[in-house]
């Protein structure tokens, strides 16, 4: 299927005005082919601000944020751009999109994850709930992002169509993760600056099964487009590192002893034998645990290695225009989101995943060509 142009600019709301949501403010005001029309908050302080001045910019957008629901929904928006928090509430998202879709708003979402492929992961039921509601109001769900997203679906699956054979397919991201301000994130969920010792709770990343919940659908979604029937379950594998130093981080601070880095994987068989692996390898510091995998060059990269016939490796990195890699990471999660609009809004009802939806390009991007966009 050839890529999609909209007959008209589709209008589009940004729902939460966060980490990726003011990013997702700049990147639909920038787009020659969408027109924003609503933003939305759940900070009560943030009600009725100009969209603009909450994304950053210079200018007024002459749209006011507002924490009410209803009223974004009345607009008839072709699309929510959903950039909320969800790694945290989880199956609360989940009611909250499905409810979207079924009022007939299409959506584009950077969570739950959970919902990056359709099988084996949550239960048929759910995933019937929400193809019935997109059935209700016309609309379609899509849930993507640069990792889990892009950079370990897409992005490998179109490097393996120079493949003759395929043996094993590793999608990785190493990364400092310093720069990154998420504080839930990074202390609940994956416990840096925690106790490491034998009688401290765990943190919820590293539970049995967690894991698989999480970044799962990331090697399924590699399977199923490799038409591979994975054993069940995944394998998981986890490596935790005490920070040998204090260091701070622009989300907390982490003291020597206590969680610093972490390598974790979750691993598809076929018939026992490791097939394809997601890996993480995060950092709170640069120089920690300096036998893991580096980047290249940087403070950190995306890694598609494939063995077979031909041996392949990919890396991919990128950084704002002042540098830092985890600004650009919010941006190239919103901006994959925003360039998958028309696709989504053309696309049949129901959850829709990277496997359904045609070229997706930065169409009406490129720089002093946008007249459109330099019009608004």
């Amino acid at each position: 299927m050839s890529q999609v142009i909209p007959e008209k600019p589709l209008r589009v709301v940004v729902w939460s005005t966060g980490t990726i949501g003011r990013h997702a403010i700049v990147g639909v005001d920038a787009h020659p082919d969408l027109e924003l029309v609503g933003v939305w908050t759940s900070t009560p302080e943030k009600h009725g601000q100009d969209a603009g001045l909450l994304a950053g910019l210079d200018r007024e957008l002459g749209v006011r944020a507002t924490t009410d629901r209803d009223e974004l929904v009345a607009l008839r928006p072709d699309c929510v751009v959903h950039a909320a928090m969800t790694d945290d509430r989880v199956f609360e998202a989940i009611a909250d999109l499905t409810e979207l879709i079924r009022d007939g708003v299409n959506v584009v979402s950077s969570g739950p994850v959970i919902l990056l492929h359709r099988a084996g992961t949550l239960p048929d039921e759910m995933i019937e709930a929400i193809d019935e509601a997109g059935r209700q109001g016309n609309a379609s769900l899509h849930v993507n992002g640069i990792d889990p997203g892009f950079a370990n679906d897409l992005l490998p699956l179109v490097l393996t169509s120079l493949s003759q054979r395929i043996d094993h397919v590793t999608v990785s991201e190493i990364a400092d993760y310093s720069t990154y301000y998420q504080p839930v994130v990074m202390r609940d969920l994956f416990g840096f600056g925690e106790p490491l010792d034998d009688g401290a709770a765990t943190p919820l990343l590293w539970e049995p099964g967690i894991l698989t919940t999480a970044w799962g659908p990331v090697v399924r979604v590699i399977a199923a487009g490799l038409g591979v029937t994975l054993d069940e379950p995944l394998v998981e594998e986890v490596d935790r590192r005490p920070a040998e130093r204090d260091t701070k981080t622009v989300s907390l601070d982490v003291a020597e002893g206590t969680m610093g880095a972490v390598r974790f994987r979750v691993i598809g068989t076929v018939d026992g034998v490791p097939r394809i692996t997601l890996e993480h390898v995060t950092r709170t510091a640069p120089d920690q645990v300096p036998e893991w995998p580096t980047p290249a060059e940087g403070d950190g990269c995306y890694r598609v290695e494939i063995t077979g016939e031909p041996c392949m490796k990919l890396e991919f990195t990128h950084h704002g225009e002042h540098g830092d890699h985890n600004v650009s990471g919010m941006i190239v999660t919103a901006q994959r989101l925003i360039n998958a609009i028309p696709a989504v809004v053309a696309a049949e009802p129901g959850l829709v995943t990277v496997l359904d939806l045609p070229l997706v390009t930065g169409r009406g991007l490129v720089a002093g060509t946008n007249t459109a966009a330099q019009e608004k």
